[in-house]
């Protein structure tokens, strides 16, 4: 099967990357030439484990490709992917602006009969005026599909190779067919459905999740309160198979570039259609607030925080990645350095990302080598990102 993926973010290089390993020949295509220039050198712009050595492998292997000529990958192509970004604009909505780019290059190139599929997660309707508009611009038959996906960033090969569910929206027994034959031998369950629902599960899926996010930090809340311990609670509520262990771990809150982003799109769909999303709005209040509960810790032992060193263990949104997208730690040192407070930073992988997505007030950090050196003199140290070298230290200290 011959494979085009347009777009190198996550979702799109690492799924044309897994698709290469499954034995099809995949080009990933990339308007910026850096980029390009640097996959096609055998390196990965971004931090995932296993990622690039499965590229190398397969770009020796002759399966695996990358350029910058849309128009020269569409052709001929059995599968058209796309998986540009959808970031949020303002009042929170999703910015289709790349996905409408790509679908206008794309039919303007395609030829033969392919299946388009959009894998960026899109509000609903979007596939349908997707069709429409390569439709307006191509006499060239195609087929339509919602693949939407449920990658977890420093999982995801082998969420990819090994998924709890492949979602197909289509109404295309071809395409159907296309995508069984794509997935085959993966496990987990193939669902198929409609191409609206398809759009919507992926929104239901992460704005359930940040709810139980939101609803087990609420119950940590309340625990310090009580004087009850919120990990045993969480053990003893994940037993129960209606509910289950996993984001039930009490934290400083979510972060990363799906979740913020997609609750707040779903709440711009419901709104809309004329419904009002309250108990979604109340999730993203609590997690915004959540952040701020370490700030508060810290002012209740020390009172006033000026002059104060804190280090900062973690920058990242979470471990295994160098995300920064909405990462808790940009809100949190800021409120800190508000406070007059000298912050002494570090994380393994994420350093340079966030110095650089942290804008002026990265000349006032103190970027420390490693987690000892950050610590050094420190009157506090905030544990914001759960990297392993983190835990295992406190665990040898005999730390909760």
């Amino acid at each position: 099967m011959k494979i085009t993926v347009v777009g190198t973010g996550y979702v799109g290089l690492v799924s044309g990357v897994c698709y290469a390993e499954l034995g099809h020949s995949v080009i990933c295509v990339d308007k910026d030439p850096l980029k390009i220039a640097t996959l096609q050198n055998g390196d990965i712009p971004i931090y995932e484990p296993g990622l690039q050595e499965l590229s190398v492998r397969n770009a020796e292997l002759g399966r695996l490709s990358f350029t910058s000529s849309l128009d020269a990958a569409v052709k001929g192509a059995d599968l058209i992917i796309i998986a540009v970004g959808t970031p949020p604009l303002p009042g929170g909505e999703a910015n289709l602006a790349y996905i409408e780019l790509a679908a206008k290059e794309i039919a303007d190139a395609m030829e033969g009969n392919p299946v388009v599929a959009i894998k960026s997660t899109v509000p609903v309707g979007t596939n349908e005026k997707v069709r429409d508009l390569i439709r307006s611009r191509t006499e060239c038959p195609f087929d339509s599909v919602s693949l939407p996906e449920f990658l977890r960033e420093g999982s995801a090969v082998p969420d990819t190779m090994h998924p709890d569910r492949i979602v197909v929206g289509t109404d295309s027994p071809r395409a159907e067919a296309l995508l069984r034959e794509l997935h085959g031998g993966l496990g987990g369950a193939f669902v198929v459905t409609d191409i609206r629902s398809a759009e919507m599960i992926k929104y239901a899926s992460n704005a359930f999740l940040a709810t139980k996010i939101s609803f087990i930090n609420e119950i940590a809340n309340i625990c310090e309160k009580v004087g009850a311990d919120v990990t045993r609670v969480a053990e003893g509520m994940g037993y129960d198979k209606r509910i289950g262990s996993s984001f039930l771990k009490a934290g400083i809150g979510y972060g990363g570039s799906c979740f913020p982003k997609d609750t707040q799109a779903l709440i711009q769909i419901a709104g809309h259609f004329d419904y009002e999303f309250k108990l979604l709005r109340s999730v993203v209040e609590v997690n915004q607030g959540q952040r701020f509960n370490i700030v508060r810790k810290l002012e209740a032992i020390f009172g006033d925080l000026e002059g104060r060193t804190i280090a900062v263990w973690g920058l990242a949104f979470k471990p295994e990645t160098d995300d920064v997208r909405e990462a808790p730690a940009q809100e949190i040192i800021g409120e800190l350095l508000d406070r007059g407070v000298q912050v002494r930073a570090y994380d393994p992988i994420a350093m340079d990302n966030f110095r650089s997505h942290f804008g002026g007030g990265a000349g006032r950090v103190e970027w420390c080598s490693g987690a000892l050196e950050a610590a050094a003199g420190a009157d506090a140290v905030c544990l914001l990102t759960e990297w392993e070298e983190f835990v295992s230290r406190h665990r040898r200290r005999g730390l909760p």
